[in-house]
């Protein structure tokens, strides 16, 4: 497969590491801008309010790692090609 990944996965641990590539930038950028918006202009109502909004912003960008990252699993150091 010569699929190019924006989110690398990590090489310990589980998850996915820094973006590789610009749009994997741009997704992040756009994704703390959200979570700038959403603590600037929602009204201090509760802090399960703000949770809630916070997690409705942080969701697309769950689903843009599960789309564009390279697929996780446990790792320890060295990469699944015997690297």
């Amino acid at each position: 497969m010569n699929e190019k990944y924006w989110f690398p996965a990590k090489r310990y641990g589980w998850g996915w590491g820094p973006p590789s590539t610009w749009q994997g930038w741009l997704v992040v950028v756009v994704w703390l801008a959200a979570i700038v918006a959403v603590c600037r202009f929602l009204p201090p109502v509760s802090p399960l309010l703000l949770g809630a909004a916070l997690l409705v912003v942080s969701i697309p960008l769950a689903l843009v790692l599960r789309w564009k990252g390279e697929p996780t699993q446990w790792r320890w150091g060295k990469s699944s090609t015997g690297e």
